[in-house]
């Protein structure tokens, strides 16, 4: 939907420009006018086009309490290329004040009943990952700068693990996550939490 958008949306700036160059070839007050013109309706067809980029990226859902969530750019991505087992782990939309948003570090999130959905920041093509279970729990927890728990530290992506690089990958019995500083795992088999900060293992919780 996008790449027509913009193909559509080129095809009419393009022929826009060239009424503006023939215009603007001319001298008389009028066709500096028409020329004028032109060019208001090159400048509003490139916005339009931004905001229907921007729609088209967009994806609307329902909350529990009845309230519609709009997910957009890399956090709308994921959940869009998200399988439906994904999705309905992931389950319904939270909302309130630290359901989404973006933390102080620039990393972008969306919180969900069942896992969370981030990216580093909110430019397009920026990868987003799925974070949730026992290693969503792990991670939440707040830590001290050598990973340690600690109630003075900080969790998530604020923490010393950093934001998410991966979804989670499952091997055996055992499930990862990798972060920009360490890595969490979880073996269903034993219902054992690895948390390994900046290559140090340190206390789950």
């Amino acid at each position: 939907m996008q790449k027509i958008v913009h193909r559509k949306t080129a095809g009419i700036i393009a022929g826009l420009a060239a009424v503006t160059l023939l215009a603007a070839g001319c001298s008389s007050d009028d066709n500096k006018d028409t020329a004028a013109s032109a060019t208001s309706a090159v400048a509003s067809a490139a916005s339009s086009a931004v905001d229907d980029a921007k729609d088209a990226g967009k994806v609307e859902l329902t909350a529990a309490d009845g309230s519609t969530v709009t997910l957009t750019g890399p956090i709308a991505a994921k959940y869009s290329a998200a399988t439906d087992e994904q999705k309905a782990d992931l389950g319904k939309p939270l909302t309130g004040d630290d359901a989404s948003g973006t933390s102080d570090n620039g990393v972008v999130y969306q919180q969900f009943d069942g896992g969370v959905i981030t990216a580093r920041n909110d430019d397009a093509g920026t990868p987003a990952y799925i974070t949730w279970g026992k290693i969503r729990d792990a991670w939440n927890v707040e830590r001290n700068a050598q990973g340690e728990p600690s109630d003075d530290g900080e969790g998530g992506s604020e923490g010393p693990l950093g934001a998410a690089t991966s979804d989670e990958t499952v091997n055996g019995d055992v499930r990862e996550s990798t972060f920009e500083h360490g890595t969490i795992t979880w073996n269903s088999a034993d219902n054992k939490v690895t948390v390994t900060v900046m290559g140090k293992e340190v206390a789950a919780n």
